[in-house]
C-alpha cells in the first residue's frame, strides 16, 4: 500500500496550472521577496550503481527508468529555510508584515539549542542538520505557501539527475583530480560549507550536486536494495521508509573524500548524529552532530491530488529515544 501511494505521488493526476511547460522556472513565494529556481530534468533511463566500486551496496548495476521532474538548481539555503524555522523571521520577509493563517498553522521545528549554522554563515549558505522529518515538513510549508507540491528526491531520481546522462564515476568523467572545479569537498574546501553556486554546475544545471552538503533522499537505506532489480528495468523505484533509521543521503559533503562524491556512492543517516541531544525523547527536528547534511527539492511534472499530498506530508514522526 505504501509503495502504491508513493507511485501515485510520483505519477500524479494532472499538470499544475502554474507551470504548463517542462522547462526551467523560478518559483516565487507570494507575499514575500523569496524565490528559488528549478531545473527541468527529462525522462529517461540509466544504469544505477557502479561496477567499478568495491562497495556491495552499489551493486548490482541495474537499469532504471525515470519519469520527468524538476529539481532545485541549488541546495536549499538558510535564506529560504529560516522563514519556515522562525515565524518572526517569516514576518520580516512578508511584504505586508503578516503570515497567512493557513501558513501559520504549519508545525514549525523546535528552536535549536545549538547554533545550527555551526558558524558557517547563513546568507547563500546551504541549510543543514535538519532531520529527514524536518526536511519533509519544510516541503509542506512550501506547499501551503505556493500551492505547488515539492518533496525530497527518490534515491534513483537523485542519481539520475546527478549523472546527467553520464556513465562515468563522476558526471564530468573518471578523473577525481577535476573535482575541485565542481565540488566543495575535503580536499578542496576549508572544513566548512560554501555559498551555493560557487562551483561549476553539472550538464543539467545543478550546482553542488556533489559536495558542500550531503542531500536527503526519501528512501530508506537498505544495503542490498538493488538486488531485486538485477536483470530487470526498475520504473521509478523507491524504498518507502517505515523506520527512523536509516535514510539515504547522497552527494557527499565538504567533509567527504573524493570516493564518497562518486555519482553512485551511497550514505545513510545514523543515530550518532543525535548523540549530543540531551532531550528525551530526542528531537524530531535536528541532528546536532550532522552539519554535513542538507536537502534539495524535487517537483514531479504531474502532481498528485491534495489528499495524496497531505498523506505524504502528514506522516507522523517516529520518536527517537
Amino acid at each position: 500500500m505504501k509503495r502504491i501511494l508513493f507511485f501515485a505521488l510520483l505519477a500524479g493526476m494532472q499538470m499544475s496550472n502554474a507551470q504548463t511547460k517542462h522547462e526551467r522556472y523560478t518559483q516565487k513565494i507570494d507575499g514575500t521577496n523569496l524565490e528559488f529556481t528549478m531545473e527541468a530534468i527529462p525522462a529517461g533511463e540509466f544504469k544505477m550503481g557502479s561496477a567499478k566500486s568495491s562497495k556491495a551496496d552499489e551493486k548490482p548495476v541495474h537499469q532504471v527508468k525515470i519519469d520527468p521532474f524538476w529539481m532545485g538548481t541549488y541546495e536549499v539555503t538558510w535564506n529560504l529555510f529560516e522563514p519556515f524555522l522562525y515565524k518572526d523571521f517569516e514576518v520580516t520577509k512578508s511584504t505586508d508584515g503578516k503570515v497567512p493563517a493557513n501558513v501559520d498553522a504549519v508545525t514549525r521545528p523546535t528552536k535549536p539549542y545549538l547554533d545550527m549554522t555551526f558558524g558557517f554563515g547563513k546568507d547563500g549558505q546551504p541549510a543543514l542538520a535538519m532531520t529527514h522529518y524536518n526536511a519533509i515538513q519544510f516541503c509542506k510549508w512550501l506547499y501551503i505557501r505556493t500551492g505547488v507540491f515539492y518533496r525530497l528526491p527518490t534515491e534513483a531520481e537523485w542519481e539520475y539527475a546527478c549523472r546527467a546522462g553520464s556513465t562515468s564515476e563522476y558526471f564530468f568523467g573518471d578523473d577525481a583530480a577535476q573535482l575541485g572545479d565542481y565540488a566543495v569537498y575535503k580536499d578542496s574546501g576549508n572544513g566548512k560549507t560554501t555559498k551555493v553556486g560557487t562551483k561549476k554546475a553539472n550538464p543539467w544545471g545543478l550546482f553542488d550536486i556533489l559536495g558542500n552538503v550531503g542531500e536527503w533522499t526519501y528512501d530508506q537505506y537498505q544495503e542490498d536494495y538493488y538486488k531485486q532489480f538485477d536483470g530487470k528495468v526498475a520504473a521509478n523505484p523507491v524504498n518507502v521508509p517505515s523506520k527512523l533509521y536509516a535514510h539515504v543521503v547522497r552527494g557527499g559533503s565538504y567533509d567527504s573524500s573524493a570516493e564518497d562524491l562518486r555519482s553512485a556512492a551511497r550514505a545513510a543517516s545514523d543515530p550518532f548524529w543525535k548523540q549530543l541531544d540531551p532531550q528525551i525523547p530526542k528531537s524530531n527536528w535536528w541532528f546536532p552532530e550532522a552539519p554535513f547534511v542538507g536537502m534539495r527539492l524535487v517537483r514531479p511534472v504531474t502532481p498528485p491530488s491534495n489528499e495524496e499530498i497531505m498523506k505524504y506530508y502528514d506522516k507522523a514522526p517516529i520518536k527517537d529515544f
